[in-house]
């Protein structure tokens, strides 16, 4: 039984740590965050992250799929969420111009607090994610790896796990390089992380037309 718990913690740890290692708007933002700000608050990026990934395979495993199988919902919640990081990504590039004004706040640079929140909202914007975290234990059963209460537990904890130990290793990086970035570094990181979350937006968005 023990063994069938560490090789459903390794394989959840990998899979949160790989799937969260994509370039997407959350690992832009990580970055962003703790250029403009402090380690704590690319950590505060990756719980918030974890938290909603580590959700949203619950939600999988608990059958909200079949939720989403409905059209008229996949289209709102695909919407809603290329709305949201649409926001996001807005805010940020508006922050180029700031940071040039000096005009930043404290609570917009280093509140962890803010960007957990942040990371929150911008993860949960795509809550079609649901159905690949399904597949997954769909798999992973099939694979008698999460087969047993005790051991899609441990899958569930670990990808939690592996999606915060990937942006902290992030955060840790971009916190010892911050130092050498000048102001007019941090423009462009706020230009390019902008224009990259609106991208991921648009692409949402268009996904949610495009295959409703």
């Amino acid at each position: 039984m023990y063994s069938a718990i560490l090789t459903a913690f390794a394989t959840g740890f990998g899979l949160g740590f790989l799937v969260a290692a994509q370039v997407g708007p959350i690992w832009l933002l990580c970055v962003r965050s703790v250029l403009r700000g402090r380690l704590l608050t690319g950590l505060g990026i990756g719980a918030g992250a974890a938290i909603i990934d580590l959700s949203y395979a619950a939600l999988g495993v608990a059958g909200v799929t079949q939720l989403l199988r409905i059209t008229q919902v996949r289209l709102a919640l695909g919407l809603a969420g290329a709305a949201v990081l649409l926001a996001i990504g807005g805010r940020t590039l508006w922050s180029a111009f700031w940071i040039r004004a000096g005009l930043e706040t404290s609570e917009q640079t280093i509140s962890p607090a803010r960007a957990l929140r942040t990371a929150l909202i911008a993860t949960a914007s795509n809550p079609l994610t649901i159905v690949s975290w399904a597949a997954v234990f769909a798999a992973a059963s099939t694979a008698r790896i999460a087969h047993t209460t005790p051991t899609a537990a441990a899958l569930l904890a670990a990808i939690g796990c592996g999606s915060f130990a990937w942006f902290a290793a992030l955060s840790g990086a971009v916190a010892i390089v911050r130092r050498r970035v000048r102001p007019r570094g941090l423009r462009v990181v706020d230009a390019l992380s902008g224009l990259g979350i609106m991208v991921f937006g648009t692409l949402l968005g268009w996904r949610a037309f495009r295959h409703p």
